[in-house]
């Protein structure tokens, strides 16, 4: 294959599907038009591997959606003893770096993977009326689906990347002219499909397939990307009034421990996609007897939680700690061993918790601090008096006693990250079921556009819904602004949203509106990636980037306000030659960018 082509997986005329094993190989093994998709379920195959795809984001090994917190107010990517991982964005985003690798940063894999998941749905549905249907109703569920999953890519690409090529159609021959389309024109586009979602999806189908649910909520994130805020109002209403609820009362495997709470109970990850649980809008579904890309289980432990295990020693010099299974303080079975990719920044763990009263998310047991931890290494129990007792961050003369305070000391949602793990040892994280959307999100999109609205009493009333049900104060209308919905957005979606798109459709939403931003500033669309929200909000908050912090290994944690905007890989634009793709402003390439497609080329 011509090696330009190995970057345009849109471009590949079969269609991909998930990893051997996990779907059945037999509809997928020959792709021929006159005979795969004479069927409903061969065009339903095709559909779940842009479900499998969405299953990576979250749970694999250094999982895509790390990148998009560490692009934002939340994490810092925390290992430190390599040069590669994206700390130093000003040095390591670049067009031409390293964007997909575990050790750097995944951003490579949200443009190819999404373009992927578009040329699977776009699949489906250029050949929705080869198939023979058991009725209009079953057709059209399934182009809805279709229509959802392609709506889900671009509305991640137009945020994280602004202008892209728009493909509607399935692409039968190798092309290599395409040109960036204006980032509102495919968001429109994405609008009208999704209005035809909702119409024809059920929530009635099985856990992890999309739901109507799912698509409503998808189309309120677009109507507030549109700044189409009574259009929000009404997607979000939709979905809230249509037989969802949130879960309030105990339930499921634990709902008998009375040290456990609801909040610890919704986490569970046998509890998402059972019938009983009535928040859950859309799932990835992953167990231990699937197979294929399911194999290495979630990890998420082992990226999101501290390095405990290792350097931390006792105020006597000893190493204090070990991540050993099966000894007397066997903490790694329960909290696993962590590297901390996502390392926790003092935002998410410290200041949007500052006044967090009785609020059940934060509650002992729920949430982690390293002192809750103790000294465990049992090569000290008879030699050093503090084997036994709590953590120590300093010693009571005052030096530190852990030589990398980054990676090895913060605090962290143990009920949200806890997945028990028959599969590692030490324990990393086992297969889980995982939120995509629920509806505690739909409540605070909905918050959101009352406040684009200016109608500050009926967002606190909603985001007071979420609020009451972890047991926390409630708000009033005085006190609403853009960053107290950022705040409980952080405290209710921690490793659940994509943060760095919902802070950039923000972003674009100040300088479409002229609002000004809870800082006292207004911005422009006319230079968004120069001044915006994005990165003017990360500096209020960040106590890394910009501030002069190093990693042991000697990266410095930098942000530019054009990272805004993520690098379009080079080599794509490289190998379109009949065309352009434009490159971000900020990145090298900007310079032989046109004007972006205004309309939608049939």
């Amino acid at each position: 294959m011509n090696k330009k082509l190995l970057f345009y997986p849109f471009l590949i005329l079969l269609i991909i599907g998930c990893e051997s094993g996990f779907l059945d190989p037999e509809p997928l093994s020959i792709y021929t038009p006159e005979n795969t998709f004479d069927r409903p379920e061969a065009l339903e195959s095709v559909l779940s591997s842009c479900e499998v795809l969405m299953r990576e984001e979250y749970l694999s090994f250094s999982a895509p959606l790390i990148t998009e917190l560490i692009f934002s107010d939340v994490t810092v990517f925390g290992k430190t003893d390599a040069a590669s991982p994206a700390q130093n964005l000003n040095l390591s985003i670049t067009p031409d770096s390293q964007l997909n690798n575990a050790s750097y940063n995944r951003i490579g894999w949200w443009w190819d993977q999404s373009y992927r998941a578009i040329k699977n749905a776009n699949t489906v549905i250029a050949r929705i009326d080869e198939p023979e249907y058991a009725s209009e109703a079953q057709r059209n569920a399934i182009l809805g689906a279709a229509y959802f999953h392609r709506a889900y890519r671009y509305y991640g690409l137009t945020h994280q990347f602004g202008d892209v090529p728009l493909i509607l159609n399935e692409i039968v021959e190798p092309r290599v002219d395409f040109y960036s389309t204006e980032r509102e024109v495919i968001l429109q586009k994405m609008k009208e499909d999704l209005e035809f979602a909702v119409e024809w999806l059920s929530d009635d189908v099985p856990r992890g397939q999309v739901t109507r649910g799912a698509a409503g909520h998808l189309l309120t994130k677009i109507n507030l990307a549109l700044g189409l805020f009574d259009d929000a109002i009404a997607s979000a209403s939709d979905v809230i009034n249509s037989g969802y609820a949130l879960m309030t009362d105990r339930f499921g495997i634990d709902a008998d421990d009375p040290d456990r709470n609801v909040t610890w109970d919704l986490h569970r990850p046998q509890n998402k996609a059972i019938a009983e649980n009535t928040e859950a809008l859309m799932l990835t579904i992953d167990r231990d007897d699937q197979n294929g890309s399911t194999s290495s289980a979630s990890q998420l432990m082992y990226a999101t939680v501290p390095q405990w295990h290792n350097q931390i020693n006792t105020p006597n010099g000893n190493k204090g700690t070990l991540d050993q299974p099966d000894i007397e303080f066997d903490q790694v079975t329960e909290y696993g061993r962590g590297v901390a990719q996502a390392r926790g920044t003092a935002y998410s763990t410290k200041i949007i918790w500052e006044n967090a009263g009785d609020d059940l998310r934060f509650a002992k047991g729920n949430w982690m601090t390293m002192e809750d931890l103790v000294y465990n290494n049992v090569n000290i129990k008879d030699s050093d008096p503090y084997y036994g007792q709590p953590l120590q961050k300093y010693s009571d003369d005052g030096r530190l006693l852990t030589s990398d305070s980054i990676r090895a000391w913060f605090d962290w949602p143990h009920y949200k990250l806890y997945v028990d793990d028959n599969r590692y040892v030490p324990a990393r994280g086992g297969h889980t079921d995982y939120y995509v959307y629920r509806l505690a999100d739909t409540y605070l999109l909905r918050a959101e556009a009352h406040y684009w609205n200016d109608d500050l009493t009926s967002a606190a009333a909603d985001i007071n819904i979420v609020r009451e049900r972890a047991n926390a104060d409630p708000f009033n209308a005085g006190e609403i602004n853009i960053r107290t919905i950022l705040d409980e957005r952080a405290r209710e979606l921690y490793y659940e949203e994509p943060r760095n798109i919902e802070l950039t459709r923000m972003a674009y939403l100040f300088a479409k509106t002229g609002k000004t931003s809870y800082l006292g500033t207004t911005y422009s669309l006319d230079n968004f990636s120069e001044n915006n929200f994005w990165y003017d909000h990360i500096m209020e908050v960040t106590d890394f980037y910009n501030q002069g912090v190093r990693t042991n290994y000697g990266n410095e944690f930098t942000m530019s306000s054009y990272h805004v905007l993520w690098p379009i890989p080079a080599s794509t634009i490289n190998a379109n030659s009949n065309g352009v793709i434009n490159q971000n402003w900020g990145y090298t390439g900007y310079e032989r960018n046109v004007p972006p497609l205004t309309e939608i080329e049939e």
